[in-house]
């Protein structure tokens, strides 16, 4: 039985390649994964049935374009839109690295932007959202970096909002970041 999950072509920019996520894809993510303590206090065990099951869920799903971020042939993460609404052009963005071995070299920033101009050229959105759980103070940073506005928190996440409007000044070196 096929799926509605569509391939997508790859994205691809200076220093990563999006590539609509396989079940290798997949595999080869979770397999690398290190629970970010930023993010949890649980221990990650890879499972394949667990990954397998992942795959499924996520690729069934036709509110959700998902993507392995690829740096030299190598996954080294996921990044989608999820919860695509298209009456009201809406959707939240997502993104998951293998661990700290990949961080800091911009690898996710760019996933992120070629994402979000995925999101708002070719599927018609025009707002982003985005949580971030408190402790994540690097991602926090990156949203705000790139264009996402604080819009409120919980007692687990910030949540941040990106209008289309604010995406083009940041690419056109316009976009001021509120003091």
């Amino acid at each position: 039985m096929q799926n509605s999950y569509e391939k997508i072509m790859d994205i691809k920019g200076e220093k990563v390649i999006l590539k609509s996520l396989t079940k290798e894809l997949c595999h080869e993510i979770y397999k690398k994964y290190v629970a970010d303590p930023m993010m949890t206090d649980q221990i990650y065990e890879y499972s394949k049935e667990k990954v397998d099951n992942y795959f499924n869920e996520r690729t069934k799903d036709c509110n959700r374009k998902i993507f392995a971020i690829t740096v030299d042939g190598e996954a080294i993460g996921e990044v989608q839109i999820k919860h695509i609404n298209y009456l009201t052009k809406e959707g939240s963005l997502s993104v998951h690295l293998i661990g700290d071995s990949v961080k800091g070299k911009g690898y996710g920033t760019e996933a992120e932007r070629l994402i979000i101009e995925y999101a708002f050229k070719n599927l018609g959105l025009n707002t982003l959202y985005a949580d971030v759980v408190h402790r994540n103070t690097r991602s926090q940073h990156i949203m705000e970096k790139l264009g996402f506005k604080y819009v409120r928190e919980d007692e687990m996440f910030k949540y941040y909002k990106l209008i289309l409007k604010v995406f083009e000044e940041y690419k056109e070196g316009r976009y001021q970041k509120d003091e």
